[in-house]
């Protein structure tokens, strides 16, 4: 029985535990919103939060502790200038976990972990990504008006009354094969 065994396994050694949880924080901060199962959005939560509520202090030795836990510096970075000054006054609840459907391979339950307040970026960053599309599919377009398709080439004929070319090489006798072939071949 696991009693008093406060948190999820998730089926992980402690190290594998702490590496996963690293790795999701980090792309939490840096993209602000992720899919993952449940139960891994559900033991992200705290993890995240405490980052967070850290963050906000704002001195060295904070940020000495958070890169304990995140290893990439451009995210502690954003967490520290970017995130943290916006939940300022915000007392907690940084995150917010949306329940999707099962998947479809083994039926595990999916979850969106974002964070609160930036919900307007998705929105921004989606509009600015159709926007490239956009951008990027007229230009195509109008390079294609400007640029003729290049001409195929038609292949050369080798004799005047369309007979193929006589082969050169060697031949290999009717039923020969393998070494034998080569020295009947030979021999011809």
């Amino acid at each position: 029985m696991r009693h008093l065994h406060v948190g999820r396994s998730l089926s992980r050694s402690p190290a594998h535990r702490k590496a996963l949880l690293s790795n999701l924080a980090q792309e939490l901060f840096q993209h602000k919103r992720i899919h993952t199962t449940l139960a891994k959005a559900r033991e992200l939560r705290p993890f995240a939060e405490r980052l967070v509520t850290k963050a906000k202090k704002g001195h060295l030795a904070a940020r000495r502790h958070v890169l304990r836990f995140l290893n990439r510096r451009s995210v502690v970075k954003s967490l520290f200038e970017e995130i943290a000054p916006t939940y300022a006054d915000r007392n907690g609840g940084y995150t917010r976990i949306i329940k999707l459907g099962s998947r479809v391979g083994d039926n595990a339950a999916m979850a969106i972990v974002e964070l609160v307040g930036y919900e307007g970026v998705m929105a921004e960053k989606a509009k600015a990504a159709e926007s490239k599309k956009a951008e990027k599919s007229a230009k195509k377009s109008g390079r294609a008006a400007a640029k003729p398709a290049p001409e195929k080439k038609s292949p050369k004929k080798t004799e005047s009354k369309g007979k193929p070319a006589a082969k050169t090489g060697t031949r290999k006798a009717p039923g020969a094969t393998g070494k034998k072939a080569a020295k009947k071949s030979s021999e011809k």
